[in-house]
């Protein structure tokens, strides 16, 4: 056991597969000799040298289209996008080329790659450095989708991202690359599509992903005192996504809600939902109830950033209000 941050977790994540696999390369916009712009990535240009750890240009389409023909041939690549919201560059190959190839070619050729990505706000970096993207990604079919919010899952969640035959999109909360963490030590394998309980409730459902799982669960010990019983899920999937977890939680509790960081128009929480309306909508004792970022653009004021993203005072806040 040691105690990792979880940008030393995303290190180890990427090193445990490239030494178990040598059809594992890693390239992206100063990944190499910089270590990452958030220092993600140090030592692996040291370990496993300048041909299977490759510094790119700055073009997100090169960096994508150069991973998808590498995966068309056999080899298991991972591409970092130093900024998800840079995936607007780089939309139409993933979302067009590489999220649909498998099935156009009836499954002749997979795509067996990974793209990871710093995502969301909390660090002042503004309305283009800060979005919320994993909504993009889940929307398109082809694609995997998961968000660790810790380390431990860090590397267990990447692990069965790099191992699966499909695309998948690794998204890493950026306000939670400083936090630290015990990690079992020796090789860590998850797999994708199971959402965990982190915390036992039967008053109401908390349905939450990456850094909104830890406010969540600070909202959830303030609830407790006030004697609300809140169970904490963290998705940590989207895409598969484990809506047995979900459901029966909600079932049990009769009580639902979802804390996203997203802008709230389309948000994933709407789409999880859509899905408890309609599949336990009986058991509901009370309205589902969405807790977002508003629709807007994130601002870089900190006053007016915190403002904007959900908080442990809104979550318990909306939490009481929506029991009455």
């Amino acid at each position: 056991m040691a105690e990792l941050t979880y940008r030393e977790a995303v290190s180890r994540a990427i090193a445990q597969e490239m030494e178990r696999d040598e059809t594992v390369y890693f390239i992206g916009e100063d990944v190499a000799a910089a270590g990452g712009v958030f220092k993600t990535t140090e030592g692996l240009l040291e370990r496993f040298g300048p041909r299977r750890v490759r510094d790119t240009p700055i073009s997100e389409q090169a960096i994508v289209g150069a991973v998808m023909g590498g995966a068309m041939n056999g080899l298991r690549p991972i591409a970092e996008i130093m900024f998800s919201d840079f995936f607007a560059v780089c939309w139409d190959m993933i979302a067009n080329q590489i999220a649909k190839t498998r099935y156009m070619t009836n499954g002749q050729v997979a795509l067996p790659l990974v793209i990871r990505t710093a995502n969301g706000g909390g660090v002042r970096f503004g309305a283009q450095h800060s979005q919320s993207v994993e909504a993009w990604a889940m929307a398109i079919p082809g694609l995997k989708v998961v968000v660790p919010s810790n380390p431990t899952d860090m590397i267990g969640l990447f692990a069965a991202a790099v191992r699966d035959p499909d695309p998948v999109i690794v998204v890493e909360p950026k306000a939670l690359y400083a936090m630290k963490a015990d990690v079992p030590d020796g090789e860590i394998v998850d797999r994708l599509g199971a959402a965990t309980v982190l915390r036992e409730g039967s008053d109401v459902t908390i349905c939450v992903l990456g850094s909104m799982v830890h406010r969540a669960m600070d909202a959830a010990e303030r609830l407790a005192a006030d004697g609300i019983g809140a169970e904490v899920i963290d998705v940590r999937s989207l895409v598969p996504l484990d809506t047995q977890a979900i459901l029966a939680s909600t079932t049990k509790t009769g009580r639902f809600v979802t804390v996203e960081e997203s802008p709230r128009l389309c948000g994933w929480g709407a789409e999880v939902a859509s899905i408890v309306a309609e599949e336990v909508f009986y058991d509901l004792d009370g309205p589902v109830v969405r807790i977002t970022t508003p629709h807007i653009p994130l601002p870089s004021t900190d006053a007016l950033e915190d403002l904007a993203i959900p908080s442990p005072d809104v979550i318990v806040e909306r939490v009481k209000a929506s029991m009455g």
